[in-house]
């Protein structure tokens, strides 16, 4: 569980940081006396639990939880306020709780063991990406609907390419294979590339997408997948590969032969 602290005084930041580490020792606390810093690293890493001052200075606490919950639909919105009138501000979206100043361990403990976001949730993948057989993505359990066909298999290959950075050189080779020239698909894919931020900014599951300038990559750790799954766990895992793999796509061809070779050894293992 991660949990983000952000308090514009650094004492106070302190002083709850060290009262959330000892009622949560296994949890990772990022703390941040700035909002837009303690937002850049929420896009960054999902965030679970979120103490927040709701009057910080650059971005105010209610708006920067709203920005976190565009990110992480489950993220626990915790407030911190000296005004007991801000509590219904607090409530009347939904947060997980409000507490007043000065801040006691006690209260802490019992927000961070009521949470409204219980930790089945936040463990919870709210996407789940299907390998075997045909490729398909869901989001809650319904399948993503993009604007072009392309950009499902854009997804499919990052997939495929397990966390690797693929280039857009290597997405436009692949996907469209000799006619792969970069000056006359480069367009093409940009317009791909923007279906993509768009559909999932619109389903709040953009981070499942890691961008650096000229590359896209897919965050492993932020799906459910029946690839990851079983390469991972093998003959324990809940899923099982039958042969079939990515079967629309021509290019995942040399990805279905390793699995083939993994699946015959584990059945010769098992001899």
């Amino acid at each position: 569980m991660t949990i983000l602290t952000v308090e514009n005084n650094k004492k106070a930041l302190s002083k709850l940081s060290d009262m959330i580490r000892t009622e949560a020792p296994d949890a990772e606390i990022l703390c941040f006396e700035s909002s837009p810093q303690a937002l850049a690293a929420a896009r960054e890493q999902r965030v679970d639990v979120a103490f927040l001052n709701m009057k910080m200075k650059e971005i105010d606490g209610m708006i920067l939880g709203q920005y976190l919950r565009d990110l992480n639909s489950y993220v626990n919105l915790i407030y911190l306020t000296d005004q007991r009138e801000d509590a219904f501000d607090a409530m009347s979206i939904r947060a997980s709780g409000c507490l007043l100043y000065p801040v006691k361990e006690k209260a802490v403990r019992t927000e961070l063991s009521e949470l409204r976001n219980s930790p089945d949730a936040l463990d919870r993948k709210r996407v789940y990406v299907q390998t075997f057989g045909n490729f398909d993505i869901f989001v809650d359990g319904k399948p993503i609907a993009f604007k072009y066909n392309r950009t499902k298999e854009v997804v499919a290959l990052l997939v495929n390419n397990r966390g690797a950075q693929t280039t857009n050189g290597e997405i436009i080779g692949t996907l469209w294979e000799d006619d792969g020239d970069p000056r006359t698909k480069g367009s093409y894919l940009g317009n791909l590339r923007q279906d993509l931020q768009n559909t999932l900014t619109r389903l709040k599951v953009n981070d499942i997408i890691l961008k650096q300038r000229g590359s896209l990559a897919i965050a492993s750790d932020r799906i459910e997948c029946d690839l990851y799954d079983w390469l991972e766990k093998k003959s324990e895992s809940r899923y099982h590969y039958l042969g079939d793999y990515m079967n629309q796509y021509s290019w995942a061809e040399y990805m279905h032969a390793e699995l083939d070779e993994i699946s015959y050894a584990m059945e010769d293992d098992d001899f």
